[in-house]
């Protein structure tokens, strides 16, 4: 547990494509005061139309504003899509990248993963990489090979300095929005495999400094179990995250 007693951990609500921008003004409004004593790191990762709506509620609070994708090349013909400068410029610090969600829908492979936390951590964002394997996956037990592939590939270029400040999200996809959650033990167990995949690459002592998030269907009635496992440093929520009252219940987690 003193590895764990080092790093900090951090809460991050995931709020998919949910919420207008007057919604999410009342909904941080709502959340501020309720988290505002939080031993954690708390982050709000909002539709991108909602950033300028948040981001004055937010500054000089501790609530930091993420963003849920960013593309790797600065600018250019890319429709749709929005560059590390572009979420600066409106306040962002972290971004969620590599979400199932984009893997499964949207054509997101380990490489491109790769490319995105790479354009991430080059521009001063934060990337929450997320990494986590299928329910076939895991009943045929390639779990660990999966979860170390995705981990390596989608830090392949980057100094270990660079991992240190990295946040990864284990989320099994078969318990995303599915209301099955992995046990504590499993998630536990499966992050403490993560975190062996970045100390084969870069060393134990970064390994120690990286913070790892479970992103499989933390909610207020889980949260305080999972948070407790050694290998655990924190949650990217989902549902949870969209009622201000239950994301300040998992933000304190104690």
């Amino acid at each position: 547990m003193e590895e764990k007693n080092m790093r900090k951990p951090i809460i991050a609500g995931n709020w998919k494509m949910n919420k207008t921008p007057a919604e999410a003004a009342a909904l941080v409004t709502e959340l501020i005061p309720l988290v505002k004593d939080a031993k954690c790191d708390v982050v709000v990762c909002t539709p991108s139309v909602c950033f300028a709506a948040v981001a004055p509620i937010l500054e000089g609070t501790n609530v930091k504003l993420g963003a849920q994708n960013v593309h790797f090349k600065p600018s250019g013909a890319y429709t749709g899509e929005l560059s590390a400068d572009m979420l600066k410029a409106c306040h962002v610090e972290y971004v969620i990248i590599g979400h199932s969600e984009r893997r499964q829908y949207f054509g997101e492979t380990d490489k491109t993963v790769n490319q995105r936390a790479l354009a991430a951590v080059e521009n001063g964002l934060i990337p929450i990489i997320c990494v986590g394997e299928m329910k076939d996956e895991r009943e045929a037990g390639y779990t660990d090979a999966i979860v170390t592939y995705q981990t390596q590939m989608a830090l392949t270029g980057m100094t270990a300095e660079q991992v240190k400040g990295v946040v990864i999200a284990y989320e099994p996809v078969w318990a995303i929005g599915t209301g099955l959650t992995a046990t504590d033990e499993q998630a536990n167990e499966t992050i403490g495999v993560i975190r062996k995949a970045v100390e084969q690459k870069f060393g134990k002592e970064t390994a120690d400094a990286v913070r790892i998030q479970y992103g499989g269907s933390m909610n207020p009635k889980n949260a305080h179990g999972l948070m407790a496992q050694p290998e655990i440093d924190g949650g990217l929520i989902g549902g949870a995250s969209l009622k201000a009252e239950d994301f300040s219940k998992v933000v304190h987690f104690e």
